[in-house]
């Protein structure tokens, strides 16, 4: 059999359901901590700020490798190095569950995500490979589903470890599903012939100098969107000179890269229109998904007042109606332009985003917070997998493994500025709003002196006491609730804005060949 007409040995679903597996741990592993940073900190004996070094450490490191897998494989061979991945992964969690110090913890997340960042761009490869075109958009439906329910479910599947266990167990629980990952993989996953005649010839160079540069860049700009906020962003000096660095260092990658003839990451290939708009729109669709999951939590907690494992059921929803139109949109991708496709998505995305800047509120119930994130996942999927697919067509079969590893990469990335930009965004307009409501809070105003007379007189039968400075200390927690929700509302609106913007812009990328055959290696 030539190469262009390799199959895999086993069944094809058998190979994207086994991958899928690990896809879900790791996704799952990023948002599972979060809720659990408070009884880590006490357990560990660290204030909740070191804490944040638990998650900080492993996206670091996680987003360092992503870029670097497609290169990896070449040098090893895909399936070992995804073999690897997994085992490192699954060995680092079970040694963070045992971490005595916060020290180690973070030592051990750093290992725990540099294994989690080769899982997501193999994955996506191997699926590339073993289906066709014409049937890679169930497939990615299937990789999807993990993607974007895993984050919906972590905050609420760690809250009820975290309540009912321990922190500890929110890392033990990779272990067996990565021992059956390992097992499966194992046995049903399988380079294609491309791949294995490229490590057989050996002629893949370590790129040092391209590899230093990645690390520094991004590094350092992980960094700073994870402090940049906490700091006061460029008035703190070691921010402005990590972010100096980085950039720095990132244009002289890019000048590297370019030029060296065996790099670590093909950037010629955006040169292709499909694979740099597909990278663009993944950026945005990472900003999205990452900051929204980020946003609605955090406002039912901290305005709310609900509790984290309650906060995570209210994005069950989105990750309900994901599982529900991946399978859609998988069946409907082959069948009807994918650019269309897209173009509906961003606008069902905007639209939804505008449902929830309208219906954000003091006084909203949980069936409400439930239906803003269902709402706003259900376009996700028709966005998500024309992308993907989109982002193969023009591009030969041995690149698989580069298109794959600079999409988990961009995705991620776009994750980690869209939060630093919403969280950025939502303090300092949420001060704006309140300087202009204290100014018209003037407590010499009869309208001002009522309510806090009415509200003191309230608390005086309820035997509150001093009822007079509650009455202002809850009028001023009233003023500073309303400022916040008003933040929150403005920046979601600019986000359905410049997603709904998108969709123009889809008609830049050129339709597959309907049957078009899987390019041949060469």
């Amino acid at each position: 059999m030539s190469e262009a007409n390799w199959k895999p040995a086993f069944n094809p679903w058998a190979v994207a359901l086994t991958v899928t597996l690990a896809t879900f741990m790791e996704v799952l592993d990023t948002s599972i901590a979060n809720v659990s940073l408070p009884h880590i900190a006490g357990s560990l004996s660290a204030s909740e700020s070191e804490a944040t070094w638990v998650l900080t450490s492993y996206l670091v490191s996680n987003a360092i490798v992503l870029p670097m897998s497609a290169w990896i494989s070449r040098l090893i061979g895909r399936k070992r190095f995804y073999m690897t991945c997994v085992a490192l992964f699954t060995v680092s969690s079970f040694l963070c569950g045992l971490a005595p110090s916060l020290g180690v913890l973070v030592l051990l997340r750093v290992l725990q995500g540099a294994g989690g960042g080769g899982l997501q761009p193999s994955e996506q490869a191997i699926l590339a490979d073993t289906f066709p075109p014409a049937k890679r958009g169930m497939a990615f439906a299937v990789y999807g589903m993990a993607v974007v329910v895993a984050p919906a479910i972590g905050p609420t599947l760690g809250g009820w470890i975290t309540d009912n266990f321990s922190w500890r167990w929110i890392f033990y629980i990779n272990v067996p599903i990565g021992l059956l990952s390992l097992f499966l993989t194992s046995r049903v996953v399988e380079d294609p012939p491309y791949l294995k005649r490229e490590v057989a010839r050996g002629r893949v160079r370590v790129d040092y100098i391209g590899l230093s540069l990645l690390v520094l860049a991004i590094g350092c700009l992980q960094l700073v969107l994870d402090k940049g906020q906490e700091k006061d962003w460029f008035s703190t000096t070691w921010i402005a000179v990590a972010f100096a660095v980085s950039l720095y260092a990132f244009l002289l990658w890019i000048i590297w890269e370019w030029n060296h003839p065996d790099p670590i990451v093909d950037l010629h290939l955006f040169k292709n229109r499909n694979f740099s708009t597909a990278m663009f729109f993944t950026l945005i669709l990472g900003m999205v998904l990452f900051s929204t999951t980020v946003v609605i939590p955090q406002f039912l907690q901290l305005l709310l007042g609900y509790s984290a494992e309650k906060s995570g059921e209210a994005l069950a929803g989105g990750g309900i109606v994901m599982l529900l139109m991946m399978p859609i949109a998988g069946a409907l991708v082959n069948r009807i332009d994918p650019r269309l496709m897209m173009a509906g998505g961003f606008i069902g995305t905007a639209l939804a985003l505008r449902f929830m800047a309208t219906h954000l509120s003091l006084q909203m119930d949980f069936g409400t917070a439930f239906l803003l994130r269902t709402f706003q996942a259900a376009g996700l999927a028709f966005i998500f997998l024309p992308s993907n697919t989109l982002a193969y067509v023009g591009i030969p079969r041995e690149k698989n493994n580069q298109v794959s590893a600079m999409n988990s990469f961009v995705r991620n990335i776009g994750g980690s500025v869209g939060i630093a930009m919403i969280t950025t965004l939502v303090t300092r307009q949420a001060a704006k709003h309140q300087n202009y409501m204290v100014e018209r809070a003037t407590p010499g105003s009869p309208a001002f002196q009522q309510m806090a007379g009415g509200l003191a007189r309230t608390l005086m039968e309820r035997g509150v006491p001093h009822p007079m400075a509650q009455a202002y200390a809850r009028i001023a927690g009233l003023i500073s609730g309303q400022a916040t929700t008003v933040a929150y509302i403005d920046v979601i609106s600019v986000m359905a804005l410049v997603v709904a913007l998108l969709a123009p812009f889809v008609l830049i990328m050129r339709r597959p060949k309907p049957g078009a055959a899987s390019p041949a290696a060469h």
